[in-house]
């Protein structure tokens, strides 16, 4: 049997709410929007329910300690699609046997949760150290970043701690939603403009210093490297390629 839901955690906890009451036997869970319809097999479209899923999360809560409620939610955050099935088949595996279960890393799915966890978890840290925002004209500092994971939740309070006396927004270009901070809560937004200025401000939404401070910081990163000591392959290693962009050191001109 396959279980079809929207991709929400409150669908995902749903399901196994359902799972629980139905006893269906072996079930896999699929995302709506790949899933294919299968005349062979019956499926069950989930509804979201709350109140089941409250129930659910509290549930693991009292199996699971923080650290692995943590990597269960940072799991979820990956948006790999079979995570999803997995993080289904782990809370049910939970559920079922005694404490201390997740430990056991011979199990396909607790495996699979901690290595999603894990990615997600470092792509957060890189975001955290390589994310650098521009000064617009409104006074509010910006960033737009796309990151491999949906991270923008466990980014949210350092720089809510860090930033705490600038409005700033940092803004998910592939999942199209945003963070902005001002000066006393942090709200998640959307914007309904081109994917272009999102990425790059143009010059004329940038405050009049920006191009100033950006030339500063390029000049101080160019005094500190010594060349006899450039190694290229550990620098990559510590900073990959792909974080470059958002980095005002590596940008041309």
């Amino acid at each position: 049997m396959i279980y079809v839901f929207d991709g929400s955690l409150e669908g995902l906890l749903t399901a196994v709410f359902e799972w629980f009451e139905r006893k269906p036997g072996q079930v896999t869970l699929s995302l709506e929007k790949i899933y294919q319809p299968d005349a062979f097999t019956e499926s069950l479209a989930i509804q979201n329910d709350r109140a089941k899923a409250d129930r659910v999360w509290l549930g693991l809560q009292k199996k699971l300690s923080k650290e692995w409620m943590r990597k269960f939610y940072c799991a979820y955050l990956s948006e790999i699609p079979e995570i999803f099935n997995s993080l289904f088949l782990f809370t049910i595996y939970i559920f079922q046997n005694p404490a201390g279960a997740e430990k056991n890393y011979g199990n396909e799915h607790v495996l699979t949760l901690s290595k999603a966890a894990r990615s997600v978890e470092r792509e957060k840290h890189r975001m955290e150290a390589f994310i650098r925002f521009q000064h617009t004209t409104e006074g509010i500092y910006y960033c737009g970043i796309d990151p491999d994971f949906n991270v923008l939740p466990l980014i949210l309070n350092h720089f809510k701690n860090r930033y705490a006396d600038q409005k700033w927004i940092i803004y998910d270009l592939k999942r199209h939603y945003g963070l902005f901070y001002d000066l006393n809560i942090v709200e998640e937004i959307t914007m309904d403009i081109n994917t272009q200025a999102l990425k790059q401000p143009a010059p004329h939404q940038l405050n009049e210093k920006e191009e100033l401070y950006a030339h500063l910081w390029k000049d101080y990163f160019k005094s500190t490297n010594i060349v006899s000591r450039k190694n290229t392959k550990l620098h990559i290693r510590h900073v990959p390629k792909r974080y470059w962009k958002y980095l005002t050191e590596k940008q041309i001109g």
